[in-house]
């Protein structure tokens, strides 16, 4: 039986999602990994609270969260790209579950996030598929 992942993303960055929704996709089949329907955010920083409810569930066995936080002229991407992956761990301890890390940032500018996007992708998947 495949495991069946949950797949948490932030929808600020559309377009890019969708992009690394396939790749996330074909990187699953690759692990004979299942992922479930894509749950949709409004961006990264609402991803733990997904994540940890989809946690909750028996039968997810594991998560990936896909995301872009991009750098600002301030320092609140930063901080709050901190705190969101600090909660994404702290999620993945507390439920023993994997957790694939697929958020680009904190801190990239524009030119950082297409080349990105495939590796993060991909990573995330390949992550939970390691340690399942």
């Amino acid at each position: 039986m495949n495991s069946r992942i949950a797949v948490i993303c932030g929808s600020f960055h559309n377009k890019e999602m969708k992009q690394m929704l396939a790749w996330a996709k074909e990187e699953a089949k690759n692990h004979s990994l299942e992922l479930l329907e894509e749950i949709w955010v409004p961006g990264s920083m609402e991803v733990p609270l997904a994540l940890e409810r989809n946690c909750l569930l028996s039968d997810v066995d594991g998560a990936i969260c896909l995301g872009i936080i991009e750098k600002g002229e301030t320092k609140h991407g930063l901080a709050m790209g901190q705190a969101v992956i600090k909660s994404i761990i702290e999620i993945q301890l507390k439920h023993n579950k994997p957790i694939g890390l697929g958020i680009i940032g904190p801190g990239a500018e524009p030119k950082h996030i297409q080349p990105r996007l495939e590796s993060h992708a991909r990573a995330a998947v390949s992550a939970v598929a390691k340690m399942l």
